[in-house]
C-alpha cells in the first residue's frame, strides 16, 4: 500500500507543478487587415511564437484575441511577429517593404498614431 501511495505521489507532483508554473493570460489588441487571407496570416504569425496557445482575429473589428503563457513569451514579441508578417498592431508598425508585398486585397489604410516602427 505504501508503494502505491508513493507511486501516486510521484506521478501527480510534476503535473501539479506544471500547472502552477503556467501563467496563462488572455488579451486582445488591434491588428490592421482586411480579409480572410489577412486573418490566416495574422493568426499564423501569432501562433508561430512559442508560448501562444490561441489566436483569433476578428475581421470587422480588427481585434486579435490571444491566450498565451506570459512565463514563456512577452507580449511585445507577439506584436513583432505580426508586424513582420506585414500587419500593423496597436503598438508596432509593420515595415513598409513587407507591407508593400502584401496582396492587393490585404492593403489596408495605415494609421501611424502612437506606433513604433519595427526595427
Amino acid at each position: 500500500m505504501k508503494k502505491l501511495i508513493y507511486i501516486l505521489f510521484l506521478t501527480t507532483t510534476p503535473i501539479l507543478c506544471a500547472q502552477i508554473n503556467s501563467k496563462q493570460e488572455k488579451t486582445s489588441f488591434k491588428v490592421s487587415g482586411n480579409c480572410e487571407m489577412c486573418k490566416m496570416r495574422i493568426e499564423k504569425a501569432a501562433l508561430s511564437v512559442k508560448g501562444v496557445k490561441y489566436a483569433k482575429w476578428n475581421i470587422p473589428e480588427n481585434q486579435l484575441t490571444l491566450v498565451y503563457n506570459s512565463n514563456k513569451v512577452e507580449l511585445m514579441k507577439i506584436h513583432n511577429s505580426i508586424a513582420q508578417s506585414g500587419h500593423d498592431t496597436s503598438d508596432i508598425e509593420a515595415p513598409l517593404e513587407i507591407y508593400n508585398h502584401l496582396p492587393i486585397c490585404c492593403l489596408y489604410i495605415r494609421d501611424k498614431k502612437n506606433k513604433a516602427p519595427l526595427k
